[in-house]
């Protein structure tokens, strides 16, 4: 086994696939591989003997399995759709072939370069402007302010993996989680830059996440109140549903959770205002 390989858990009947990222020696002295879900943003370990090697699937098939692809071809369509909306919208606004849409700026700090790509990729396809970094969670914290002031985004993703490392323990002890400590003290660094829970959305958190903390830290919405594994784009899905949805609406939680994959164990939140807005003209210049 090395870094870099694909390999299932037996104990777990394989039912995850993950991706080795490093090995450790643990208490009894016995080589232990660092694992990172790839369909899921969860960290884990396991002893080698208990790995087997498989193939790895193409990533993006792995992520956007038939469940997800509807999800995904419901917001592709509500972003086409929107094109249609402008009809209704050139009554009140007078010059329907000059008026345009601006979904809200996204910045996603992630600590998986490989699952930033794809979400990138999909903001695209949804039509949402989109900055992302691929920054390890332990040193999120230290960069965010910087990207902040650097990028000036409508809505703020801080996430990578993260595991509930010991279920006998105390849940609220941040101790048992690998990385909810660290999504919380980025989420506080981001609210010394705005403090303004519409001004700047957040969400926050990955796999088994510390939901309640990180919600109290200052995230509008978070991961995983059901200390469930959240799907790779689970961000992205409630993402979509702020970045689109007008600016005088106050958008409707169960909507924002209903969209993704994991729903109501998997991300909670608060009420948050929309980031879209109409305007006009495209331009004046020919």
């Amino acid at each position: 086994m090395k870094i870099g390989d694909i390999v299932a858990r037996k104990s777990y009947n394989q039912d995850i696939i993950f991706k080795i990222v490093g090995f450790s020696i643990d208490s009894k002295n016995e080589k232990v591989a660092i694992l990172k879900g790839v369909a899921f943003r969860v960290i884990a370990d396991a002893y080698l003997d208990d790995l087997e090697e498989i193939k790895m699937p193409n990533l993006k098939d792995v992520l956007i399995d038939k469940n997800v692809e509807t999800l995904l071809y419901k917001s592709v369509r509500t972003a086409k759709e929107r094109q249609k909306d402008l009809n209704r919208a050139a009554p009140k606004l007078q010059f329907n072939s000059n008026i345009y849409g601006m979904p809200g700026k996204v910045l996603q700090v992630d600590g998986d370069k490989d699952y930033l790509k794809i979400c990138l990729d999909v903001y695209t396809e949804l039509g949402i402007p989109a900055v992302g970094v691929a920054i390890p969670e332990a040193n999120q914290y230290k960069e965010i302010y910087g990207l902040l002031e650097k990028h000036n985004p409508d809505i703020l993703v801080i996430t990578g993996h993260d595991a509930l490392t010991s279920r006998k323990g105390n849940i609220t002890d941040l101790n048992n989680y690998r990385n909810s400590l660290n999504f919380i003290k980025a989420v506080k660094q981001a609210r010394k830059w705005q403090p303004n829970l519409d001004n700047l959305v957040i969400f926050a958190g990955a796999c088994q996440s510390n939901y309640e903390q990180i919600i109290r830290a200052g995230a509008n919405y978070a991961s995983s109140p059901g200390r469930i594994m959240i799907h790779a784009l689970d961000p992205v899905f409630v993402v979509e549903k702020i970045a689109c949805s007008r600016i005088d609406t106050i958008v409707p939680i169960d909507e924002v959770i209903e969209q993704t994959v994991t729903g109501m164990k998997g991300v909670g939140g608060s009420e948050t205002r929309g980031k879209f807005r109409w305007a006009m003209p495209k331009s004046i210049l020919y």
